[in-house]
C-alpha cells in the first residue's frame, strides 16, 4: 500500500488536498491491466496561485495539517500491518487538529465564523508545540479561566456571557471529536462543566411598526423586498439571498417556497401568503436569483437603521429581526407554537418557546391589575 498527499485543482482556484492509498494492479476478467486506488478527501484547500501573504500563510497552514494526517495514515497502515500499537496519533499539535476542524467548516458553512473566532483565542491561550497527548482536563479548566477572565473582544472589552459559551463549547467539540478518534484516550472534558448560555435580547417589530416601514423610503428596494418577506414569512438572511425561481411554486392551493435550508441542510415545504408572494414580483428563469443585487455588510445593516429611524423606529433592528417579527406577529394571531417552530424550521420546540415571553397575555394584563394611586409626587 502506497499512500501518497494529492491535490484537485478546483474552479474557485483552489485545489482541494486529499490522500491517494495504491494497492497496486489487478488484471480484470478481460485480462485488462486495472490499478487499485481509493482516496480520502481531507477537506483542506490551498490556493493555485496565492495573491498575498495571507493566502500564502493560509497554504502553508493547509499543507502542514494535510502532511501531519498523511504521516499519521501511513503510521497507522504500518502498524495495522504489524499489529502494533498506534503512539503516533497524539503527537499532532491541538492547534493543528482544531484548525483542521475549522477549514472541515469552511466549504459547509457550518458555524465557521464561530469556529475561526474561537480558534483566535484558543492560539492566545495555547502554545503552538502543545500536543494532543498532552492535554488534560486542568488544561480544560484554565482555557475556561482565561476566556472568563482574561479573554477580551477586538475593541478590548471583556467577553459577553454568550461568546464564552460559544467559544467554550467549540474547544469541547475539538477536544470530543479527538477522543472519539483515539487522538487521546481520556475524555478530559467530561468533568469540566461548560459556560450557561444567556438568553438575548430578541429585538422586533409590532403590526403597526412594520405598517410603518413598508410606507418609509428604503435606499434600496430589494432590500426593503427582502426583509418585508422575512417578516411575513420567517426565513432566514442566508436562505433568502440563496432564493431562485425554481424553488418559488405557485399552486393551486396557494404559493409556497421548497427549499434546502442552509444553517441545518434541511429540506423545507414552506407556504406564503399572498402578500408575501406579490413582493416577489414576476417570474423570472428558473436560475435566476429572486433578491438579486441582494448584498450582505455593515453597509445594507446600515441601511435598514435608517429606514427604521425614517419610519420614526428607534429600536435596534438588524435583518434578524425579521424572523423575530415573524414569530411574534404569528403567535399573536393565533397560530400554535408547533406550527410556529416548524415554519421557522427549529428543531427543538424550546428554541420556538422563547417567543412566548414576549407575548405573554396574562403578564401584560398583570402590570395593570393594581388600582391607579392618587399620587402627588412634589410633597
Amino acid at each position: 500500500m502506497i499512500i501518497s498527499l494529492k491535490r484537485k485543482k478546483l474552479k474557485s482556484g483552489k485545489s482541494s488536498l486529499y490522500l491517494e492509498y495504491y494497492g497496486g494492479s489487478r488484471k480484470d476478467k478481460n485480462g485488462t491491466k486495472k490499478h487499485v486506488r481509493s482516496f480520502e478527501y481531507l477537506k483542506l484547500y490551498v490556493y493555485n496561485k496565492p495573491q498575498n501573504a495571507e493566502q500564502q500563510r493560509k497554504n502553508k497552514e493547509a499543507l502542514k495539517l494535510a502532511e501531519s494526517i498523511l504521516t499519521i495514515r501511513q503510521s497507522d497502515f504500518i502498524k495495522g500491518k504489524y499489529n502494533m500499537r498506534n503512539e503516533k496519533k497524539g503527537q499532532i499539535t491541538f492547534l493543528d487538529f482544531f484548525r483542521q476542524m475549522k477549514e472541515e467548516r469552511y466549504e459547509s458553512n457550518a458555524n465557521y465564523g464561530n469556529w475561526d473566532a474561537a480558534l483566535k483565542h484558543i492560539e492566545r491561550y495555547c502554545p503552538e508545540h502543545v500536543q494532543l497527548k498532552d492535554i488534560d482536563s486542568d488544561f480544560v479548566k484554565d482555557f475556561k479561566k482565561y476566556l472568563d477572565t482574561k479573554a477580551m473582544t477586538k475593541g478590548g472589552t471583556p467577553l459577553s456571557q454568550n461568546s464564552k459559551y460559544t467559544y467554550f463549547n467549540k474547544f469541547r467539540a475539538a477536544l470530543r471529536e479527538a477522543y472519539n478518534e483515539s487522538f487521546i484516550l481520556q475524555d478530559v472534558v467530561k468533568s469540566v462543566k461548560s459556560f450557561e448560555q444567556a438568553e438575548s435580547v430578541r429585538e422586533y417589530l409590532t403590526h403597526s411598526e412594520l405598517q410603518a416601514l413598508s410606507h418609509a423610503h428604503c435606499k434600496y428596494p430589494v432590500l426593503k423586498s427582502a426583509f418585508i418577506f422575512s417578516c411575513l414569512t420567517g426565513l432566514r438572511w442566508s436562505d433568502i439571498a440563496k432564493l431562485k425561481w425554481s424553488e418559488v411554486r405557485d399552486e393551486d392551493q396557494g404559493a409556497r417556497v421548497i427549499f434546502r435550508q442552509k444553517k441545518t441542510d434541511g429540506l423545507e415545504y414552506l407556504y406564503i401568503s399572498g402578500q408575501a408572494r406579490k413582493l416577489l414580483g414576476y417570474r423570472k428563469n428558473p436560475s435566476d436569483k429572486v433578491f438579486k443585487g441582494l448584498k450582505y455588510g455593515a453597509h445594507f445593516n446600515a441601511q435598514i437603521l435608517s429606514w427604521c429611524m425614517r419610519a420614526g423606529i428607534t429600536k435596534h433592528i438588524t435583518f434578524h429581526s425579521a424572523r423575530h417579527t415573524n414569530a411574534v406577529l404569528l403567535l399573536e394571531n393565533g397560530a400554535d407554537i408547533y406550527t410556529v417552530s416548524k415554519r421557522l424550521g427549529h428543531r427543538e420546540i424550546r428554541t420556538t418557546e422563547i417567543y412566548t415571553k414576549i407575548i405573554d397575555e396574562k403578564m401584560k394584563a398583570a402590570a395593570n391589575m393594581i388600582p391607579e394611586l392618587e399620587m402627588n409626587i412634589a410633597v
